[in-house]
């Protein structure tokens, strides 16, 4: 297996490293706030810090221009899906962007994209 930035191997790996540095500080960039505050989303930065805690990665990004990123899926407070792209820096996660999975767009628990 191929090794990546931060010397990160596997899904699990990257995981870890996200809440290590969510544990740090979150930097919630402008795009993700922007993205989180339509009114048809509505994610609070507590809907997630919860995803975070207890989703899971279900895309890798090693080769990202912006860094080794990720994309996360969880549940916000209602339980409701959502995902998150972010990445680890060296002292703080960065929060890329945060949105509320399309159904037409993913598989049916989200974990997978359809083929448009």
């Amino acid at each position: 297996m191929c090794k990546y930035a931060y010397g990160v191997r596997k899904t699990e790996d990257i995981l870890r490293l996200v809440r290590q540095r969510a544990a740090m500080r979150i930097l919630f960039l402008p795009h993700a706030v922007r993205q989180m505050s339509h009114a048809e989303r509505m994610i609070s930065p507590s809907d997630v810090r919860r995803a975070i805690r207890r989703g899971e990665v279900i895309e890798d990004y090693p080769g990202d221009t912006r860094g080794h990123s990720c994309l996360i899926m969880g549940e916000d407070l209602s339980g409701e899906t959502i995902h998150i792209v972010c990445s680890p820096k060296l002292d703080y996660l960065a929060i890329i962007t945060a949105y509320r999975p399309a159904e037409e767009e993913w598989s049916v628990d989200f974990r997978l994209r359809r083929k448009l």
